[in-house]
């Protein structure tokens, strides 16, 4: 049994420890073929489980995931879960993520927020680029993240 196989036998029973700490392992292995238990995972009833899987599928770079990772994202009742499909839908930089982190920067929880800009800004694009100019300067961290964004965002200017 190889070590991948392992983990995923792990992910799918055992304490809620142990499979959260499967998770965990086999996003650092960034091997796509564990792209279908990640995605059950992503419906465990343990909330370390399914953060670690939301952030699992961003690591393997799993770009097939990120309509799974929008519903993780609007319907999660636990904000670390919100926050991990935030995140990992900027590090696949999926561009149909752009209008759900976009409704995300009204998230309730300021973890959800913060990685929602950072996502937009892996993300770029003028509508991501419209989304962080939105951010209002209520919460001045979010506000600031969304500013150096922008910036990073922007097209150098000619020199002349």
């Amino acid at each position: 049994m190889t070590e991948l196989e392992k983990l995923i036998a792990d992910l799918k029973k055992g304490t809620g420890m142990t499979r959260a700490n499967a998770a965990m392992q086999i996003g650092k292995l960034k091997d796509k073929s564990a792209l279908e238990p990640l995605l059950e995972a992503l419906e465990d009833n343990n909330m370390g489980v399914r953060n670690n899987a939301a952030y699992a599928l961003g690591e393997i770079g799993a770009l097939e995931a990120a309509p799974h990772l929008i519903q993780t994202l609007k319907k999660d009742p636990e904000e670390w879960v919100r926050k991990s499909a935030a995140k990992a839908l900027g590090m696949l930089r999926s561009s149909e993520a752009v209008s759900p982190l976009t409704h995300a920067l009204k998230d309730p929880s300021k973890l959800v927020r913060k990685s929602a800009v950072r996502s937009l800004g892996q993300i770029g694009g003028p509508e991501a680029i419209k989304a962080l100019q939105s951010v209002e300067s209520l919460d001045t961290v979010i506000f600031r993240m969304a500013k150096v964004a922008i910036e990073k965002l922007k097209p150098d200017k000619p020199e002349g």
